[in-house]
């Protein structure tokens, strides 16, 4: 990818917003310096870039201090900020629904506030949301895990449109990516293909953190950029993982209860696209997979492979919803023993390829589902074929180069 003209317009219309922080304000993690999220930066100013405007807040239950009390609360009892209202995304502000959930409109029993529901919204129907609001700026804080299939940084992406329409202007408040910015990995969406659990051409791991990926929207994919201003961290490097930060974990999901999950996660929610359990109801899930009728066979086969930094166990388990509920099926669990080695898109497309394999029950979800993740037919089509776990790796790795340009632009930690 190149330089698009909405790039240029986007830096042009936003440049004091968009500029990284001089490198004497963003401290290596080491430094003596402990991280500081964006939220804590923008408290330590005094909400300076908030006053004198009406504000709402996208959020849920991570957007939390590192003393687990949620944003919302502690800006609420602050008359330094006009807070006025909260969005909630799936799952809900609060976190009670499920996956494929929300929690609907209500007033939010602890501060007053009204809740406003962001899910399955976007375009003019979600404009006409903070419309209704009466806020002037919308604020972002969720903690997001690394994969372009799960939904908070499409609800990002909706949230910034939407906020263009309705002449409103966003605020992203960052946090790490709990696995690193390191690199983007995996197949990079088709647009043919674009769906709730990807809308627009990244990598299956984008390898950056919100305010980056707002960044790179607003340059390269929104119609026209929305008025975009980012509070960074402080205290953050790219090779971190989650547990550098010192921060306590909130699962942003109900089944994202570690930030283990997440390690996995680009690579095995592709089991999601399967007859095979993705470990849904399990306390393991996205580590455990299986189905009745696998056996050791496929630990075995995956073992053969060699695969950086990881390990698999024969393990057997019953999931207590989703698929094969109250059922005990057999299959593998994850052991990752070098993080910094494992390459979980590469994993998840050699699970695939070695279930396949070893075990005759295989299928895809007859919707083709795995397409939507993967974003394009290409990862189905040639494991059908046959193809090795190093040529469907292969297959995608110009769309990953050129993808991989285009992210570089946006980057703003070291």
């Amino acid at each position: 990818m190149r330089m698009s003209r909405r790039s240029l317009l986007a830096a042009g219309t936003a440049a004091a917003a968009l500029t990284p922080l001089p490198a004497a304000a963003v401290p290596a993690a080491d430094s003596g310096h402990r991280l500081r999220t964006g939220f804590e930066r923008l408290a330590a100013s005094g909400y300076a870039s908030l006053r004198g405007g009406r504000v709402g807040v996208v959020t849920n239950p991570t957007g939390v201090t590192r003393d687990v009390r949620h944003i919302v609360d502690v800006m609420h009892g602050d008359d330094r900020v006009d807070l006025t209202a909260v969005f909630g995304p799936e799952h809900g502000f609060r976190g009670t629904a499920q996956a494929g959930g929300s929690e609907g409109r209500y007033d939010d029993p602890a501060t007053g506030l009204p809740v406003y529901d962001t899910y399955l919204k976007s375009g003019q129907p979600l404009a006409d949301v903070f419309t209704a609001s009466g806020v002037d700026t919308v604020v972002f804080d969720i903690q997001d895990a690394g994969a372009r299939f799960y939904t908070y940084i499409w609800t990002l992406y909706d949230c910034m449109e939407a906020a263009r329409l309705a002449g409103k202007r966003f605020v992203v408040l960052d946090r790490p990516n709990p696995v690193t910015g390191r690199a983007a990995l995996g197949p990079v969406l088709h647009k043919e293909f674009a769906t709730f659990v990807g809308r627009q051409p990244i990598a299956q791991a984008h390898g950056m953190t919100v305010a980056e990926l707002a960044r790179l929207f607003n340059g390269e994919f929104l119609e026209k950029p929305v008025e975009l201003d980012t509070v960074l961290m402080s205290g953050w490097r790219r090779s971190d993982f989650y547990d550098a930060s010192a921060l306590p974990w909130v699962p942003p999901s109900p089944n994202m209860p570690t930030a283990d999950t997440a390690l996995v996660y680009s690579g095995t929610c592709l089991f999601e696209g399967t007859n095979l359990s993705e470990g849904r109801g399990t306390t393991r899930p996205f580590e455990l997979l299986g189905a009745e009728g696998v056996d050791g066979r496929w630990a075995a086969a995956a073992n053969e492979l060699g695969l950086p930094g990881v390990y698999f166990r024969e393990a057997y388990f019953a999931p207590t919803f989703s698929k094969f509920e109250g059922k005990t099926v057999g299959g593998v669990q994850i052991h990752v023993h070098d993080r910094a080695a494992f390459d979980p898109v590469r994993t998840g497309i050699a699970l695939l390829v070695t279930a396949r394999k070893v075990w005759s029950g295989f299928a895809w979800r007859s919707d083709n589902w795995i397409d939507k993740l993967t974003g394009s037919t290409q990862v189905r089509t040639m494991i059908d074929a046959g193809a090795t776990t190093d040529e469907v790796v292969a297959a995608w790795q110009e769309e990953l180069a050129a993808f991989r340009g285009t992210r570089r632009e946006y980057l703003l930690y070291r």
